[in-house]
């Protein structure tokens, strides 16, 4: 029987040691998981999809005035890498100053700005759990978690229609965070995922969760113990396609390293200390998306 991606229940995270046991397991394993029992309302994330969908439907003029805080944080068009997406983004969403721009920039209503900062709220505290959860899954507390991490916010489209089935609506990549919370589209799918295996396999509609994936930092991080996702969108079927997702990233002039816990003579470094607005700079000059540009950072005897 093939092996499933991996279900967390958020309600059993404090305190059994059962379920941060399963975490880890998933982020060695598989790189990503589901999480159900969260506290983000179904009402709301209909209605953050609904924003998504409008935001999307303005002209490529005024999307184009979404600006890029760091490489690749604002609109990005149609590519010869995903030729059907589009997507728009708010970098550090919990900034009231980063809200501003990117509704004026976009001509948002008062009524979208109040979705999105109460779901960049909700989400944000979320992903803080999840990070300092898997975190305490390899045995480290951090402190001052929240100091050293940021949440960026990502409206994605794919325009698919009957005659784009069959082609690559994102091509193969991996993300440079160190937690993605993905809200997928419930109704329209596409999204596969490698598993353990190492063949891509769909993920299921499972309405009302959340996919969290482990990206570039999550690996850095672990110092090769956590696996970073590599994923891929297919056209399956020729509807427009939404998704929401939140990343979770250092902030930008922060050193990315392990913890000197996880170093050690069975598992010496494998990467060099880098700054992150370095790392996402490297990729997106040079078009490197499939950890190709953490391999370039490897030591050469790891």
């Amino acid at each position: 029987m093939e092996e499933s991606i991996p279900v967390i229940d958020v309600g059993k995270m404090n305190g059994e040691e059962e379920e941060l046991k399963k975490l880890r397991e998933a982020c060695e394993r598989w790189g990503c998981f589901r999480i159900i029992n969260h506290t983000i309302p179904a009402t709301l994330m209909a209605e953050m999809k609904s924003v998504v969908e409008a935001l999307h439907d303005l002209p490529v003029e005024i999307k184009e005035r979404n600006t890029h805080v760091l490489a690749g944080s604002g609109y990005v068009g149609p590519t010869e890498f995903s030729p059907f997406f589009e997507s728009l983004g708010i970098y550090d969403m919990c900034s009231s100053q980063a809200m501003d721009n990117f509704c004026s920039q976009l001509q948002a209503s008062p009524h979208q700005r109040q979705i999105m900062e109460a779901y960049g709220k909700a989400v944000h505290d979320l992903a803080m759990m999840m990070g300092k959860k898997i975190c305490e899954s390899l045995g480290i507390v951090v402190a001052d978690f929240e100091e050293y991490w940021i949440c960026e916010l990502r409206l994605n489209k794919n325009d698919f229609t009957p005659e784009s089935v069959g082609s690559t609506g994102v091509g193969i990549h991996t993300d440079s965070a160190f937690v993605t919370i993905l809200k997928d589209d419930d109704n329209v799918g596409g999204l596969e995922v490698i598993n353990p295996s190492g063949s891509f396999v769909p993920t299921p509609h499972f309405p009302g969760t959340f996919l969290v994936i482990l990206g570039d930092i999550a690996r850095v991080w672990s110092n090769g113990r956590f696996r970073n996702l590599t994923h891929r969108v297919l056209c399956k079927e020729g509807n427009k396609r939404f998704s929401f997702v939140t990343f979770l990233l250092p902030q930008r002039n922060s050193k990315v390293e392990p913890p000197s816990e996880l170093v050690d003579h069975d598992h010496p470094r494998l990467y060099p200390p880098f700054l992150f607005d370095d790392y996402r700079k490297l990729r997106f000059s040079n078009n490197l998306f499939n950890a190709h540009a953490l391999e370039l950072l490897r030591f050469a005897n790891s």
